[in-house]
């Protein structure tokens, strides 16, 4: 049996939508701590304890028994009443909560000894209304008031805090019987033996004029009614799988309710639009990259994800120029937040721009979209965007005018680093000295040109061929200078970036593998590619590391100096895949699905720690891995994508596949994938050694075709050169 690792210090995380609720395992909230009721990036309850007269409850188990909702059982601890000692473990409480908007708790108490007990059930509650950035950095600052009132008659406590016209409150409505004093909610409790005493508290949350109210259904009864008939038909509209292998298969499964439960639902659209939230906790927002690349993953599941990306980012695409922001006309944002910091432009996230990768990522992904579902009127509605996003490529992308894209922050709270690994250290020497601003990353290059290709295409399909051939050019133009600038002969590999001085940064690191996914690495220097990041210094048995081994800076505990990220995995498997490097794809399918079936659950985490795989290994939790999260999850499916090379093309009524299943997966049935008008359920298998078949099972066979993954995809320089 596989050892289970746990993701993060021992506590329950529950939410739904911008709401999110962390406790303890026995669902306290303590103070001081990280933990609590957040809502729109403030934390509404900073504490919150129950007891039985005065004495603490004894946790049994608790823990999410989906992702919105938890049920905690304790029991008591020896209390004294007017008349007796209540002995230890004679009444039984459960708490459990749903999350809805609001949250619904309930209180469930059980007498189980054999004469009558009378106590006081005590919940001690504090509100503090700290921005979520500064509850991280553990700096609270009170900007405004709390104020709290109570009403007996209609048993409900509200709680505000008011700084200037930013408000946020949140108000609980009990069952009756409820007395508040001393900061505490007290109900008195009598039980004859073997009798149950139920309350529900509802906890109504308040930005401003808007008002998300509390569930009104109990746990135990209702909260089915609603969330797990919206999961049911998340679980209609998406493909899954069906094979042999019983890990592929939990991993597949898990991620897709992980993706269902990370849906940010999009105001003014039916239920079914949504845009991806990064991750949990602390990232359940709205992020350019992270929110693009989980709709490129999704797009064999579900294509219909990307709309909701592709609107959000683009209806707030910059307009002007802000240094403060890192704001530029045509730039995609990074970060959008709703906290207190934001609404004061205390901090620059109103939305923040620093980003380098999220503005040819929205091209990449509004091509992607059209191939999957076909909808040329999804063209028209984001070709505005996408002009744009050409134009801050041109402008401001390319900083110097050298041909090449390059980053550097202007605010004074800026990021140093504006590529996916955005910590302070991610860009360094092979000293181990960090690399400061402008900086030339490999993977930059190969998005923009991987994006100016499939725009051409977009602009011939709608007879703009003018257009299309500019855009093909200024590619063939890219390719031309990075492979003569980023090469690295002695390294046999490509240089990590240019740094502002227009020198190799000759690290040995994960991001060259992008270079293969877009298409900008001749096909002869694809072998050296593979081999170069399938060496044991970068792979560890359960993934590509971040960093070489044999970097000074390496340490497989830091956020992207060694650890292993599963999306980056997945991206450099479409990359092989890309190059016919259908084994090594696979074994990183393989090393991935390996990794989750140690994780609880079956659960990705954003990284983790790996040290090389052996019959004694396991994979390390990186602590403050955000579980789930958006793109962990979504190289489940890329990862299936590269394995069966699946490249829809619904605008020509096509479905190209080039499968290859390694000896660990030898059937996959792919069912209710849609592309475009299409809906079909497709077995592929493996026989022998000479590679995999497939049938179509149901829908249109006619246009299903075999055809090699890089003949699938648009036509790139790397097989003329």
């Amino acid at each position: 049996m596989a050892f289970t690792v746990e993701v993060g210090p021992p506590q329950i995380s529950i939410h739904h939508g911008q709401t999110v609720l962390i406790s303890e395992p026995d669902g306290q909230v303590k103070w001081p701590s990280e933990k609590g009721l957040y809502f729109l990036d403030t934390r509404v309850v900073s504490a919150w304890a129950i007891y039985a007269n005065g004495e603490t409850w004894e946790l049994l188990n608790g823990g999410p028994v989906a992702y919105y909702a938890s049920r905690i059982f304790l029991t008591n601890r020896t209390f004294l009443t007017e008349t007796e000692i209540v002995s230890p473990r004679t009444l039984g409480l459960i708490i459990s909560r749903w999350v809805g908007g609001g949250l619904h708790e309930d209180l469930d108490v059980t007498n189980h000894a054999m004469k009558p007990i009378r106590f006081q059930l005590e919940i001690a509650i504090r509100c503090d209304f700290a921005d979520l950035f500064e509850v991280k950095s553990n700096r609270i600052v009170r900007r405004g008031r709390i104020t709290t009132e109570w009403s007996q008659a209609r048993q409900q406590l509200r709680t505000i805090y008011r700084n200037g016209d930013f408000t946020r409150a949140v108000i609980i409505s009990m069952s009756e019987g409820c007395v508040y004093s001393n900061g505490r909610l007290s109900f008195e409790v009598a039980l004859q033996p073997g009798e149950a005493w139920h309350a529900c508290l509802l906890y109504t949350l308040e930005d401003g004029n808007k008002r998300l109210a509390a569930p009104r259904g109990c746990v135990n009864e209702h909260h089915l009614s609603r969330h797990a008939e919206s999961l049911a038909d998340w679980l209609r509209t998406v493909a899954f799988i069906r094979t042999s292998n019983e890990e592929y298969y939990r991993l597949f499964r898990r991620a897709l309710e992980d993706m269902a439960a990370l849906r940010l639902p999009i105001e003014g659209t039916n239920r079914h639009a949504f845009l991806p939230a990064a991750g949990l906790p602390w990232f359940v927002a709205p992020f350019g990259r992270d929110s693009l690349i989980a709709a490129l993953q999704t797009m064999m599941v579900r294509a219909e994800f990307s709309r909701g990306a592709l609107d959000v980012l683009g209806s707030l695409q910059a307009q002007q120029e802000d240094p403060y922001r890192d704001a530029e006309p045509g730039k995609i944002f990074h970060e959008l937040r709703y906290g207190e910091l934001a609404h004061f432009k205390l901090i620059p996230h109103t939305p923040y721009y620093g980003t380098a990768d999220a503005t040819p990522l929205y091209l990449i992904t509004l091509h992607a979209a059209w191939r999957a579902t076909g909808d040329a009127e999804l063209l028209e509605r984001h070709l505005a965007t996408a002009e744009g996003c050409l134009s801050w490529i041109d402008k401001y992308g390319d900083r110097d005018g050298d041909g090449f894209q390059e980053y550097q922050t202007k605010s004074p709270v800026g990021y140093e680093n504006m590529g996916w690994k955005d910590s302070g250290d991610g860009v360094m020497y092979p000293d181990g000295s960090l690399v400061k601003g402008p900086k030339a990353l490999c993977e930059l290059q190969g998005y923009v040109y991987d994006a100016w290709m499939r725009m051409a295409e977009i602009f011939d399909a709608r007879g703009q061929r003018e257009r299309a051939r500019e855009l093909r050019a200024k590619a063939s133009g890219l390719f031309d200078r990075f492979n003569a600038a980023f090469w690295d002969d002695e390294l046999g590999f490509y240089a990590y970036a240019l740094d502002g001085d227009k020198r190799k940064v000759l690290s040995v690191a994960s991001n060259p593998g992008h270079c293969l996914w877009s298409g900008i690495v001749p096909a002869a220097r694809a072998e050296k590619m593979v081999a170069r990041l399938m060496a044991p210094d970068m792979w560890s048995g359960w993934g590509i590391r971040t960093l070489s081994m044999a970097h000074k800076a390496f340490n497989p505990y830091n956020y992207q100096t060694g650890t292993v990220w599963p999306h980056d995995n997945a991206i450099i498997a479409m990359g092989f895949k890309r190059y016919g490097f259908h084994e090594q794809a696979a074994q990183i399918a393989h090393d991935i699905s390996k990794a989750a079936s140690h994780f609880s659950l079956n659960q990705l985490p954003e990284l983790y720690t790996a040290h090389h795989r052996d019959d004694t290994s396991f994979p390390v939790q990186y602590i403050g891995a955000n579980v789930p999260q958006a793109w962990a999850a979504g190289s489940a499916f890329m990862l299936t994508q590269a394995m069966l090379g699946f490249n829809p093309d619904a605008p020509n009524d096509k479905v190209y596949i080039d499968p290859w299943l390694p000896a660990w997966l030898p059937d996959l049935t792919l069912v209710d994938l849609r592309v475009g008008r299409h809906k079909f359920a497709i077995r592929f298998w493996r026989e022998g050694s000479d590679g995999s078949h497939f049938e179509v099972l149901d829908g249109d066979a006619r246009v299903v075709e075999r055809r090699p993954f890089s003949t699938q995809l648009v036509k790139s320089q790397s097989e003329t050169v």
